[in-house]
Formats: structure tokens, sequence, C-alpha cells
């Protein structure tokens, strides 16, 4: 009896002391599980996909020294806000470099000045309401660079047909950057690419021709082509307007008429409903 009462304390003594200690191994496990799975969170959470920001940026890695599209971009999206109050010349230099850093320490990121996916993605998301107020100026042909001719004459070889989902002819396209020069030059940036995305609003409305060329060129609709101004040759803004109205930029809000009030002869333009009014012009619909 005595030797039984023996055993069942050892028993005891022994789930005791067993007992908290697989508990304490069997949480270990979990408590590592749970670490890994955090790791594994902050890394999903570090990864960075660039598809978000296109197509406001290239996949390029900019750094100082480059120039071009991207950083046209980048100096318009760091100006609107507010690290940046240079030229917006497409050109990184000392001053973009200095507003790129700034912007980056801001952001809690490491501020080296190259910007790559991690920073055009935190640029792009703070700026989604950043549209282009002024004509891009860049040094390649592809981004909209004139090239001397012999004659001494700047001849434009600015990639119309960029961003073209509609299937537009490269005749359609300039003769959309005529009309737009024809029409609006003197206007602000915003203004000409709503009259640009006018032309295509009526493309694309069963009410008008199917193409840019018979939008233009239909009688009565656009005094630029009454007055001869159509054919003037068209500057780097206008095809700009072109490219960002193909690209899907309308600031008209989808408007299919635009008139100059202080010009305007026809009583019935007064009889379309206004939506908003762009430099000199009133659009309507």
């Amino acid at each position: 009896m005595k030797k039984q009462k023996m055993w069942i304390l050892a028993v005891l003594t022994l789930a005791l002391t067993v007992g908290p200690l697989a508990v304490q191994l069997y949480g270990g496990q979990d408590e590592v599980k749970d670490k890994k799975q955090t790791v594994s969170g902050s890394n999903a959470s570090q990864h960075v996909s660039l598809e978000d920001a296109l197509p406001a940026f290239s996949t390029t890695l900019v750094k100082y020294g480059a120039f071009g599209q991207d950083v046209y971009e980048l100096q318009g999206r760091l100006k609107h806000l507010g690290f940046y109050n240079g030229k917006i010349d497409s050109q990184y230099g000392p001053k973009t470099l200095k507003s790129v850093k700034w912007f980056q320490w801001k952001f809690g990121m490491k501020a080296d000045g190259v910007v790559g996916a991690k920073t055009k993605l935190k640029l792009y998301n703070a700026t989604k309401n950043w549209r282009p107020t002024e004509p891009s100026n860049n040094k390649t042909a592809a981004s909209g660079e004139g090239k001397k001719t012999n004659t001494g004459k700047t001849k434009s070889t600015a990639k119309l047909s960029s961003g073209n989902a509609m299937g537009l002819s490269e005749n359609d396209l300039k003769i959309m950057a005529n009309a737009v020069y024809g029409e609006a030059r003197g206007e602000p940036f915003e203004g000409q690419v709503a009259v640009a995305a006018v032309i295509l609003n009526r493309v694309k409305s069963p009410n008008f021709p199917k193409t840019p060329s018979g939008v233009i060129f239909q009688p009565g609709a656009f005094t630029a082509v009454a007055d001869g101004q159509i054919y003037l040759e068209p500057n780097e803004q206008a095809r700009k307007a072109v490219q960002q109205a193909l690209s899907g930029w309308d600031p008209s809000g989808g408007c299919i008429y635009y008139f100059n009030p202080v010009t305007a002869t026809s009583k019935w333009i007064w009889s379309r409903p206004q939506v908003k009014t762009i430099g000199e012009h009133i659009f309507c619909m």
C-alpha cells in the first residue's frame, strides 16, 4: 500500500513537471510559426509593382542626368505636391535631385535620388489628380524633340500614335494636331487637350462622322477650317495635347461642342447644356 502511494506521488510529480514544459514547447512552435507569417507578411507589403503606376511612368530607373518623359512626369508630379519649384524641362538636374530626395525622405524611403518602382508608385498614388499643364520638352525624338532640316526649319518627330487605342491613322492624328493648333493655340494646355477630346468624343458619337478627318472637315464644324488656319503647322504643344487626349484625359467632361462666347455668332450654340469653361472656351453637350 505504501509502495502504491509512492508510485502515484511520482506520477503526479512527473505530470506537473512535464505538462508545462510540453505546453511551452508547443507554444514555442506556434510562436515560431507566427513569426514566419509576420516576416512573410512584411515581405509582401514591401513588394512593389510598377504596373499600378503605368502608363504614367515607364519601368526604366530614373537617375541624376536622365531626361525624357519620365522626368517630365516626375517634375510635374513633384511640383503638384510642392516639392519642386523649378522649370518642368524634362531634365533631371540638381533641383530635381534635391526635390526627389526631399520627397523620398518625407515618405519614409531611402533618400538617394534614384527613382525606382517604389518611388514611382508612391509618387503616382500621391498625385492621381495631377494632369500636365505645360508641354513636354524632351530630348529624344520619341518624346517630341524637333530636328533641324537643311532649310533651317524645325521638323517635328513626335510620335502622335503613342497611346493610340482607337486605331487612328497618322493622317488623322496629324489633322487633329492641326485643328488643336488652329482652334486653340494661346489657350491653356488643358483647354487644348479639351479641344482634342471633343474631336474624339464626336468620333465616338453616332451623330458625327466616324473619323477625326470627317469630324473636322464636316461643313461648318470648325472655324479653323473655314478661315484656313487648319493648314498651319502645329507646334509641339498641340501634338502633346492630342497625345494626352488619346491617352484618356478629357478635361471637357465628355463634351461634343465648345465655343468662344466673345466671337460666337450662332444663337443655337447657346442653347446647349454648358459643362465648364476652360480659358476662352465654353464646353457643352
